[in-house]
């Protein structure tokens, strides 16, 4: 199964413990959380279901491409890490 983590700074506004999801797609595991912690989809989710601007989704290292859909496919082993994105300057 894959593992799904949250950064602290959003744990600071929803508790979200890590755990193990049984996902084949971004999407699939984000939804597998919100079943649990349904006050977190409007936080990682915009009104159309797409991943809001100041948030990043990586799986296994890499950024996620499709932010809309969040179709970007998951592997037995997976580890999905979202974060805030950060600027300024």
């Amino acid at each position: 199964m894959a593992h799904i983590f949250f950064a602290a700074s959003i744990q600071r506004h929803i508790a979200t413990p890590e755990r193990e999801v049984d996902a084949r797609t971004v999407r699939e595991a984000l939804e597998a959380v919100f079943v649990a912690q349904p006050r977190l989809r409007g936080y990682i989710l915009d009104d159309q279901s797409a991943l809001r601007r100041h948030l990043v989704v990586f799986v296994d290292g890499r950024r996620v491409r499709d932010r809309q859909h969040l179709s970007d496919m998951l592997g037995e082993d997976s580890r999905v890490y979202v974060v805030q994105a950060l600027s300024g300057g």
